[in-house]
Formats: structure tokens, C-alpha cells, sequence
């Protein structure tokens, strides 16, 4: 189930986000350069910051019976290395709405944005 989205408004700067969301982005819009993607699945960088500030990143994988979401890749990632909570999560996309943002809600569902590969945020949750 996608999470109630909310336009963000980035005409003549009236949005303004916060540095580690910003660095957020920039990490998961160098993740989407890597991905692999196909069969469905758009190319697609995330990343991630827990609760010490660490952040996580990953870039869609499809290949052979492999689908998936970069998103979850970067949950995994966090999860992985003893990650307990999750402060924020960032899904740089060229599709409407990102996959596997289904994967928020076993986290605690923190904060999603999502942006273009320019980087602009264009929705959050």
C-alpha cells in the first residue's frame, strides 16, 4: 500500500529541505546511475539514514531471478548492519511512485521522499 502522498511546491524556492535529507538524495541519486533494471522494474537509486545518522544506499537489481527495489536493498543494507530505526528514506525515480515502498512499514515508517534524477524532490510521505 503506497503512503498518502504530498506534492512538494520547488518554484521559486519555497522548499527547503533539511541537509541530511539533502545529502539523502544526492547519495541515492548516485546509487541510480548503477542499477540494473527490467522486467518491470524501473531504475531506481535509494538510500536511507538510521538512527545515528549512518545512511545506506543501493540501486534497483534485476537479473535472472533476482527483482528488486533498491529500496528494499537499502533497507536491507541498514538492517544488516544493525540499524534498530530509520530516520529517513529518499527513492530517486523517474516513475510516479517508487517500488517496494512496502517495505516502510516493517520499519517504523520514516519519512519517504522521492525525487527525479535532477534531484528535485517532487513527493513525500
Amino acid at each position: 500500500m503506497l503512503p498518502e502522498w504530498r506534492t512538494v511546491t520547488t518554484a521559486a524556492g519555497n522548499t527547503e529541505l533539511d541537509p541530511e535529507d539533502a545529502k539523502l538524495v544526492t547519495l541515492a541519486r548516485s546509487a541510480r546511475v548503477r542499477s540494473v533494471a527490467g522486467d518491470g522494474l524501473a531504475a531506481e537509486g535509494a538510500a536511507v539514514r538510521d538512527e545515528t545518522g549512518r545512511t545506506y544506499l543501493a540501486a534497483t537489481v534485476v537479473r535472472g531471478p533476482l527483482r528488486l527495489p533498491a529500496l528494499h536493498l537499502a533497507v536491507a543494507s541498514a538492517l544488516a548492519s544493525g540499524a534498530r530505526s530509520f530516520e529517513a528514506a529518499v527513492v530517486v525515480t523517474a516513475e510516479a511512485a517508487p517500488a517496494g515502498v512496502d517495505v516502510l512499514a516493517a520499519i517504523g515508517a520514516p519519512p519517504l521522499l522521492v525525487a527525479d534524477a535532477s534531484g528535485e524532490v517532487r513527493r513525500w510521505a
